[in-house]
């Protein structure tokens, strides 16, 4: 099977309206619409058709990191399809592929449907660090590229992305870009960052979260008047500040929190839902904006009263719940989705009732 075989798959993918494709050996390929894997029929693709498909597509340098790693991360161009995030890897002794769609045009938070006026005052900041959450296909990087977008448009910055592979290739507007793939431009996250620091950014963009010594330097970004924004795989809030303790050992989280708490400016957490209207799928956002309230839990490592955090509408945050609700009730996903992915489908049904839960007690 020749390489064009591969594109021509990824044009009925992009055609079909894909966000991901499966290319299992000896399998029919698999493409993810609508959040639903659905079979392609096809001949079976053989492992040593990947593993050709894979060496041609490199990138210049990867090769060795491919033969001794077994798995690698690059992207993969469409001559009038578009542009794919690719990760190759082995499992069981054969090949597998999987490729994501990556827009060509730069999302605003319209055309994402991420409606929440908050989100506007993210791009506004000037320093600390802003994190957008969620499972793996939750549309997390078409929430930072909208994020970044807004700082383009709105303000004249300094942007250097870290990128595992690039996704967006942003074009100068009010702000300057220098857009670093690791791996091809610099060896990792860590030291990009560092480098990065040099480099006299007003905005750092780290497309993960991976490790300790990344986020550790990100802090230090924040801290010293540069705005961090970065992704991390939490389902909620609560999660996500959790997870950021967990690159530390415990003797050492008590000295941390302070230090977290101070520079945090925003969580974003997000599950995409199936709308009632048109396929697709529509954001759900929980946020926690962080002041002086949040800030003193986060401190204090009282983390069981971050979920009473999200209530607090005049600063901005607000829990799935809520976006749940706003959803169903204008008519845009259906009640049965809204409680299957509610953290507490109780309380969302009370909430759609006109009940509301205030300190334990239930108002009318």
């Amino acid at each position: 099977m020749s390489e064009n075989i591969f594109n021509e798959l990824l044009q009925l993918a992009a055609e079909s309206g894909a966000s991901d494709i499966h290319i299992k050996s000896r399998k029919m390929a698999v493409m993810r619409i609508d959040g639903e894997l659905r079979e392609v029929e096809m001949d079976a693709i053989t492992s040593e058709e990947i593993g050709s498909f894979v060496e041609k597509s490199l990138p210049p340098g990867f090769l060795d990191r491919w033969h001794e790693d077994g798995q690698i991360d690059f992207s993969h161009a469409v001559s009038g399809v578009g542009r794919f995030r690719v990760n190759a890897f082995r499992q069981r002794g054969t090949y597998s592929v999987v490729f994501r769609l990556v827009s060509s045009e730069i999302p605003s938070f319209s055309a994402l449907n991420l409606v929440s006026p908050t989100l506007k005052r993210i791009p506004q900041a000037k320093d600390g660090i802003a994190l957008v959450c969620g499972a793996t296909g939750s549309g997390k990087s078409s929430t930072l590229a909208a994020i970044l977008n807004e700082v383009n448009t709105t303000s004249g910055k300094h942007v250097v992305t870290l990128e595992d592979p690039i996704e967006y290739n942003f074009e100068d507007k009010k702000s300057y870009f220098n857009q670093r793939e690791v791996g091809i431009d610099t060896p990792s996250f860590a030291e990009g960052l560092r480098a990065a620091l040099r480099q006299d950014p007003d905005v750092i963009l780290i497309g993960e979260m991976r490790d300790r010594n990344t986020f550790e330097t990100a802090l230090s970004a924040a801290e010293t008047g540069h705005f961090v924004l970065s992704t991390l795989h939490s389902l909620d809030v609560r999660q996500a500040i959790m997870r950021l303790f967990e690159f530390f050992p415990v003797d050492e989280q008590d000295r941390m929190r302070r230090q977290i708490a101070q520079s945090l400016r925003a969580i974003i957490c997000q599950r995409l839902i199936p709308a009632l209207e048109g396929g697709g799928r529509l954001p759900a956002l929980e946020i926690l904006m962080c002041d002086s309230l949040s800030r003193s839990v986060i401190a204090e490592g009282a983390f069981e009263k971050i979920t009473g955090l999200l209530d607090n509408e005049e600063n901005g945050s607000q829990s799935f719940n809520k976006d749940l609700q706003r959803l169903i009730q204008e008519g845009l996903i259906s009640k049965a989705d809204g409680l299957k992915n509610s953290p507490n489908p109780k309380a969302l049904e009370m909430n759609l009732k006109g009940i509301k839960l205030s300190g334990g007690r239930i108002l009318g």
